[in-house]
């Protein structure tokens, strides 16, 4: 327990020991709370000091869950229900809008949205409760237990970002994933390693409160002003004044249609959502030459225009001489014999007459979204549940990572990305593919999200991955946010939410030479983690 002290020193050490003396079901909603505060860190709202408040609560809520070493058993599960609490609140603040999907079809699954508003943030919980257990393992006085924090904290990341399929949305290292310059260092240690930095930042003021001596309660803090302080400088020199020059021969057209998921978006409207694309296709040129490459949306079609020729045709034939078309579409593929038809959420390249000329499947699929994982298949569907897609049976997903790279004349080789397959760092170029991207190709519909923080999200997320890899992204979003994003995460240009639009721009230019990061992946964010143990190891012992 922190000693008490007079005055201005004493104000903060009786708040900090007013949080370490909570117990039971008091310390477990303060944690909600300020789990519930540091969801404010995220987009689209990027308040820091949120994140720094709730980290700092969540240390001094350790300090009184973890009294005494003496007895570690006996405080392993209050410092994980710590943890499952502060994860709690965290992510049911940070993805509350998931409950708008439930209400798209409301007559067929508004009964489940607590399943997503309140159950999904409970499981992933969680991992937080493995990484606050983790921590106690490692907890000491003083500066030791801000590294011991964001060793189980930034594990606990990882984990979820890779166990059961992975959901990385929201991961910590996003608060200062959306400053420009501060992301910059996302080239070399990505998304983790900014996590792992964001913990020790945001945690260390917590010592302000408790430390015992200056160095004890200034040291940390001043320690995170130095780090942040060197982000922003590496990110202040790394972007360069002028922007990239763009890819000679190339001018997009990113069709933003803002359809509705509802009952409007039937196959027996296929006639009128065609026409809808193809005059938003055709509309005059927006202060440039004519495009040479037009980018619909996911699934732009309730039907299979593979096998709709008179559809495809069409399609194909509104393209003027030279023109590709790349899509987001669903596509069937025929079953062996005892199978049953298997569908994939694809994009596919147009080209007149009416050519499919190149194919990317989904590889990440959406739990629940897009099918039933396979043990629950079965028993979820004797209850009468489905997942959210019209597909008979779901999606299945695509066989190989490798197709990810679509070969489009006229463009750089595209990294094409469904959907949320573009939050997973590391995944963006698959392990093995000989050529380096030029670009980063996202498709996608978040109308099931409407006016949400969600949309908004999705977009910062996919657009960390451009400063990752050193490349470029052009994303083609149903309702919105459709934007061209450089290599250093610069938006030069986009349309806004929930707008019927069309966007013409130039395609910015790669960064030469691979990242660190696009290199080594999550190794070096694996040798921080290393370091940050070696450090709460070293005061743990010293204790």
């Amino acid at each position: 327990m922190p000693r008490r002290g007079s005055g201005s020193e004493g104000a903060p050490l009786r708040l900090s020991g007013w949080f370490a003396a909570l117990r039971g079901w008091r310390r477990l909603i303060v944690a909600f709370l300020a789990g519930a505060l540091g969801a404010l860190a995220m987009p689209p709202f990027g308040m820091l000091p949120a994140l720094v408040l709730s980290l700092s609560v969540a240390v001094w809520l350790m300090d009184g869950a973890a009294a005494s070493r003496a007895r570690l058993r006996q405080t392993l599960l209050p410092c994980a229900m710590v943890g499952w609490a502060w994860g709690f609140g965290y992510l049911t603040a940070g993805l509350w809008w998931l409950g708008s999907a439930f209400l798209v079809e409301a007559d067929e699954f508004a009964w489940a949205l607590p399943l997503g508003v309140v159950g999904l943030p409970a499981a992933l919980a969680s991992f937080y409760a493995v990484g606050f257990a983790g921590a106690r393992l490692l907890w000491s006085p003083g500066a030791g237990r801000i590294c011991g924090l964001a060793v189980g904290l930034a594990g606990a990341e990882w984990l979820r970002g890779h166990l059961f399929t992975g959901f990385p949305w929201n991961t910590l290292g996003m608060a200062l994933g959306q400053n420009l310059w501060l992301t910059q260092s996302a080239c070399l240690v990505g998304l983790y390693g900014l996590t792992l930095v964001a913990i020790l930042v945001c945690a260390a003021p917590a010592t302000l409160a408790t430390g015992t001596s200056a160095l004890g309660r200034f040291g940390p803090s001043g320690v995170a002003a130095v780090i942040l302080g060197s982000l922003a400088l590496f990110g202040a020199n790394r972007i360069p004044v002028a922007h990239d020059k763009a890819v000679a021969g190339v001018r997009l057209r990113l069709v933003q249609p803002n359809l509705p998921q509802d009952a409007k978006f039937r196959p027996e409207n296929r006639e009128d959502i065609v026409d809808r694309y193809i005059e938003l296709s055709q509309r005059p040129p927006l202060g440039g030459p004519a495009p040479t490459h037009i980018i619909w949306p996911e699934s732009a079609f309730p039907f299979l225009i593979q096998r709709d020729p008179a559809s495809l045709a069409r399609v194909a034939g509104s393209l003027q001489s030279g023109q590709r078309l790349i899509t987001g579409a669903a596509r069937a593929e025929e079953p062996l014999p005892g199978e049953r038809l298997r569908y994939f959420n694809a994009i596919m390249t147009i080209e007149p007459p009416n050519r499919i000329s190149d194919t990317y499947d989904k590889v990440h699929l959406v739990p629940f979204g897009e099918y039933l994982p396979a043990p629950l298949d079965a028993l979820l569907r004797a209850v009468g549940l489905r997942q959210f897609v019209s597909i008979p049976g779901g999606f299945s997903a695509g066989s190989r990572a490798g197709q990810r790279i679509l070969d489009v004349p006229g463009l750089p080789p595209a990294a094409a990305t469904i959907c949320y397959e573009a939050i997973f760092p590391g995944a963006i170029v698959p392990s093995g593919v000989s050529m380096r991207p030029g670009l980063i190709l996202n498709v996608t519909n978040d109308a099931w999200f409407g006016d949400t923080p969600g949309p908004r999200q999705h977009l910062a997320q996919a657009r960390l991955r451009a400063v990752e890899e050193g490349l470029p992204l052009v994303r083609d979003a149903n309702t919105g946010i459709s934007a061209i994003i450089d290599a250093y995460g610069r938006v030069t240009a986009s349309l806004p939410l929930n707008e019927e639009a069309v966007l013409d721009a130039d395609l910015p230019a790669s960064i030469d030479a691979p990242t660190l990061y696009a290199r080594f992946g999550d190794w070096p964010f694996l040798a921080m983690l290393t370091a940050a143990l070696l450090c709460a190891l070293g005061a743990w012992r010293r204790a």
